[in-house]
């Protein structure tokens, strides 16, 4: 371990941090788009450093298996102990079992118990009016922004509009279920709830919990602008078609 462990370690976490950034989409799961770059960059200096690390390992093996000539005036009568004792202790070995897994099985995206951890997080902006919405119906529009105008838009601007939201299954109390989003910042470790609330005959029979599904509905208000009585908001659906989790698994304002 102590020859070639490091070695080891930085192969497997820089080869790790390549596959999820650079061969694949899988890093969206962890952090914005933005930071792809230094993911990359921190993946090829990792393998640099690993191929730099085994090389040396290499070396100093060939120089410790390379004969050493005798000394005729050496006491061969008192036992000097030349060997070097480099294995260190085995159960070491095991740090390797984490990079490996990150390797092999990335961890899925955040889902349905985180969100249930952050329930009581609300989109952090005071009541208002909003910027108009685009033109099209159906609209497609983000949970977070779905939210936010239910519960904080004076101008009623999701009012008569048709529209189109996308996120995971969550769900509540007496078969209320949600369609629902983490909103990320920066990273996973920041992440924040949106959830929206489905009603009408489309949503009997909540789909399975985790599962990704497309609503499109009518608003619905709900209780008092900017109070807790607004959360959360609700949608009336017209149609629930189940899709394939994105990419890029997170909302955006």
């Amino acid at each position: 371990m102590r020859r070639y462990g490091s070695a080891v370690l930085l192969l497997l976490v820089g080869a790790a941090v390549l596959r999820i950034s650079l061969f694949s989409e899988l890093y969206l799961r962890y952090v914005q788009s933005a930071l792809r770059p230094y993911l990359v960059v921190s993946g090829v200096l990792l393998m640099l450093l690993g191929s730099v690390a085994a090389v040396r390992g290499m070396r100093q093996r060939e120089e410790e298996e390379e004969p050493e000539e005798e000394d005729p005036d050496e006491d061969h009568g008192h036992g000097h102990g030349h060997g070097h004792a480099h294995g260190g202790p085995r159960i070491a070995w095991l740090l390797t079992l984490p990079a490996l897994a990150l390797l092999l099985f990335p961890p899925p995206a955040l889902g349905s118990y985180s969100a249930s951890r952050e329930e009581a997080q609300r989109a952090a902006q005071g009541v208002g009016t909003f910027s108009a919405l685009p033109a099209g119906n159906p609209l497609d529009i983000s949970v977070a922004q779905y939210s936010s105008r239910a519960i904080y838009d004076t101008g009623h601007s999701l009012k008569g509009r048709t529209l189109r939201l996308t996120g995971f299954v969550t769900h509540g109390s007496h078969g209320t279920w949600y369609v629902t989003r983490l909103l990320v910042t920066c990273c996973a470790a920041d992440a924040t709830i949106s959830k929206v609330e489905i009603h009408g005959d489309e949503a009997d029979g909540a789909p399975q919990t985790d599962s990704w599904v497309t609503v499109t509905g009518v608003w619905i208000p709900k209780g008092k602008l900017g109070t807790d009585g607004a959360w959360p908001p609700v949608l009336k659906a017209t149609t629930v078609t189940q899709v394939k989790e994105p990419a890029d698994p997170y909302d955006k304002r």
